[in-house]
């Protein structure tokens, strides 16, 4: 299932939203400068998080780097799909706070589980399963127009963003049970936990932040 668009009005720019897609589609370009070989894994391994000897700038820098087209791809829409209706209600600096805090909390618990680990983990998913946690708390009633596969046909369903994303979560969690015992290579380089980190950081935070009124709807 694919979002495609909310239907919660935005009532203000989402200019950090905004910007943090903007410093990850550079540090992408950047990334394909690299070409595929030694340099990319080079830089995938330095400013990636490796849990057996993590460094702790690596808990920021991994949020900006992505493995691939479709890995970035996903990550941006679900979170200009979710950020927007979250940065309009915090403000765009507790919003950069949530982000980062989420992505922080994410990166923990994957370390936390995989410790061992000499896999380099990369990617903003933390800190977007962060976002859509608090939206969840937030707009369980939103609407999300999402893209559904059925069998060989797609089609449009308009679903309920408490459904939508609880049953995501729930993906995460039991898919992140299943990983328990092996490592990240052989269990699909998905950081399955560090989704399920983020998420709940995301809705406690959101719990305590303090929200502003909103104005009038900016599309």
């Amino acid at each position: 299932m694919i979002p495609l668009r909310s239907s919660e009005p935005h009532y203000s720019t989402p200019s950090a939203t905004l910007a943090i897609i903007g410093a990850n589609v550079l540090v992408f370009l950047y990334e394909l400068s690299l070409g595929s070989g030694y340099r990319l894994n080079y830089f995938i391994a330095r400013y990636g998080i490796v849990p057996d000897h993590l460094a702790l700038s690596s808990v920021v820098t991994s949020m900006f780097i992505h493995g691939g087209f479709l890995h970035i791809l996903g990550n941006m829409w679900f979170l200009w799909i979710f950020g927007r209706g979250v940065e309009d209600i915090l403000g765009h600096g507790k919003y950069l706070f949530l982000y980062f805090a989420c992505g922080i909390a994410a990166a923990f618990a994957h370390v936390l589980l995989n410790s061992n680990s000499t896999v380099p983990t990369v990617g903003a998913s933390g800190a977007i399963a962060g976002i859509m946690g608090a939206y969840l708390i937030k707009f369980p009633r939103a609407h999300i127009v999402t893209l559904v596969f059925i069998i060989i046909f797609l089609t449009t369903v308009d679903l309920p963003a408490a459904f939508l994303l609880l049953y995501w979560f729930a993906i995460q969690f039991f898919n992140g049970v299943g990983s328990v015992g092996y490592s990240q290579a052989s269990s699909g380089d998905v950081a399955w936990f560090a989704h399920v980190g983020g998420f709940l950081t995301g809705m406690g935070l959101i719990l305590i932040l303090p929200t502003k009124q909103r104005a009038r709807p900016w599309y």
